[in-house]
């Protein structure tokens, strides 16, 4: 079992996250994320979406230099914003530079905001899904041809939760899908995973589960017996969200100290 933590790169001075990074790391958490938006999805006044906000993969190559230990990644990076093969090599170059500790997240996008406001095409939810099924391919065959290679055989994680084909693309590309929702949904998305690696040809247990944790709990006292709820279903990481620009690490250090125990 794997505790990840996201921090939001929003209503924060960059020396905030920086602290964040040293601290999460510091607790012991197994993955480190932040996520590929312009803009912050929440907390603005009295726009949700104003106020300070960083770029996802300038700050992972600072992240490379700055940790040690723990994985990195994001949670998720857009498919829609990066040429796919020129997505693969940045990747490629932050693994590298972290020794081989990245996670390569992505997804189809959907934050309307960021595409209007950076001039990229919106489109429809369906276009966006065949445009990241499109790009799978030519990202692994990319990945596959850098010199120098990646450190290590880089685990893809598609994020979403979508049961006729965002979980289609899970079961032949990624090796951890990331989803989120109650424990009677995460269930029933995890039933729709395995069939879809059976129809694919596809071992189910060879797609790992990372499932969020918010925000589906108040109190700190709740996030044990939900971590054991999403144990039972076959997570094998739980990822919680902290934002700016205080990154407060309590519920964090609950569900290391839970990890522990088991």
């Amino acid at each position: 079992m794997r505790i990840a933590v996201q921090l939001q790169p929003q209503h924060a001075d960059y020396e905030d996250i920086r602290k964040a990074v040293v601290t999460a790391e510091d607790l012991g958490v197994d993955v480190i994320y932040n996520w590929d938006h312009f803009f912050p999805l929440s907390g603005g006044e009295p726009d949700p979406n104003v106020g300070k906000h960083y770029e996802c993969w300038t700050m992972l190559g600072a992240w490379a230099e700055q940790t040690t230990r723990a994985q990195i990644g994001a949670l998720v990076t857009c498919n829609s914003y990066r040429n796919p093969q020129l997505l693969a090599d940045m990747a490629r170059t932050v693994d590298n530079m972290s020794g081989g500790r990245l996670v390569f997240g992505i997804g189809a996008g959907w934050f309307q905001k960021d595409y209007d406001q950076y001039g990229y095409e919106f489109g429809t939810a369906g276009g966006r899904l065949r445009a990241l099924d499109a790009a799978m391919p030519l990202i692994k065959e990319r990945l596959a041809q850098l010199d120098p290679e990646p450190r290590r055989k880089i685990p893809i994680l598609i994020g979403g939760g979508g049961e006729k084909v965002t979980l289609r693309i899970v079961a032949e590309h990624a090796d951890i899908w990331h989803g989120f929702g109650d424990v009677e949904t995460m269930t029933r998305k995890v039933k729709v995973l395995d069939e879809w690696c059976a129809k694919v040809g596809r071992d189910p247990a060879a797609v790992e589960r990372s499932m969020g944790m918010q925000p589906f709990h108040e109190r700190v006292e709740d996030l044990s017996e939900r971590a054991d709820q999403y144990a039972a279903i076959g997570a094998n990481e739980l990822t919680i969200g902290l934002t700016g620009p205080d990154y407060d690490m309590t519920n964090l250090e609950h569900l290391v100290a839970w990890r522990d125990a088991r």
